[in-house]
């Protein structure tokens, strides 16, 4: 008996010492990123992609379950009055929680949104993305209920406004939001700008243009400050006018 209880013991506290070396020390890593060249639109977070959405005025971007969409004006605080372009990245409390610029630019704003109430489990999504079952979003409820920051960068490219805005939402057991830029200041492509303290997700919004290739899907790994969501065409001229009233996502080989 006091065998069974000494292995117990030391079993427990191996599990304790796991913990807090995960809490303590894993969770808050920062491993060095490589930007890789040209202006190709970054990962803002580590996760999965748990969606790809190309969305219209007044469209949602997901259904989180009947009757209750996601639109928009939900996610970034933001009514879109022109096709936008809405990736979603969800990072387990296993990845890594520094997030990075996805362009360079100048901060526009940082706006910190309380939830709609006490922020809710991110179970749904997590459990989804662990079985494989997709869409991940279903039930995620998240989407919508949570306290979030929005950050808007402004850029320029091709000489025409390019504007971002990347979205954080807190899961119910995040400690905070944390913010390193400032308005007005300037961002640069890949840099660290913000964090998110245990389970969350990151969204990237920007306007969709016909010159676009977007090189992630539903299911995907992506690595914040390396890996490329979206690349531009060859030409740097910009092409509003031009948006099919349906665009289509363009699936290309991906150079990470």
């Amino acid at each position: 008996m006091e065998s069974i209880a000494a292995a117990a013991g030391l079993a427990l506290a191996a599990v304790a010492a796991a913990w807090a070396y995960w809490r303590w020390v894993w969770f808050w890593r920062n491993p060095p990123r490589s930007n890789p060249p040209g202006d190709g639109v970054l990962s803002a977070a580590d996760g999965t992609v748990v969606y790809v959405k190309a969305v219209e005025p007044g469209q949602p971007v997901v259904t989180i379950k009947q009757g209750e969409p996601a639109r928009l004006v939900d996610l970034a605080h933001h009514d879109a009055s022109q096709t936008k372009l809405v990736i979603g990245v969800f990072m387990s409390p296993f990845d890594v929680h520094y997030n990075r610029a996805p362009i360079a630019g100048r901060i526009d704003f940082v706006r910190h949104y309380p939830g709609r109430g006490r922020n809710v489990d991110m179970g749904p999504m997590h459990r989804r993305i662990l079985t494989g079952r997709k869409p991940f979003y279903t039930g995620s409820t998240h989407l919508v209920w949570n306290e979030r920051t929005v950050t808007k960068i402004d850029a320029e490219r091709g000489g025409a406004p390019l504007s971002c805005y990347v979205v954080q939402i807190a899961a119910r057991t995040v400690a905070g939001i944390d913010s390193y830029v400032k308005q007005g200041g300037p961002v640069e492509r890949g840099a660290i700008f913000g964090m998110i303290r245990i389970g969350s997700q990151v969204d990237l919004v920007l306007p969709w243009t016909s010159d676009m290739k977007v090189l992630v899907r539903e299911g995907d790994r992506v690595t914040a400050g390396e890996t490329v969501l979206v690349e531009f065409a060859s030409s740097p001229a910009r092409a509003e006018a031009s948006v099919p009233a349906k665009p289509a996502l363009v699936r290309a080989k991906s150079t990470t």
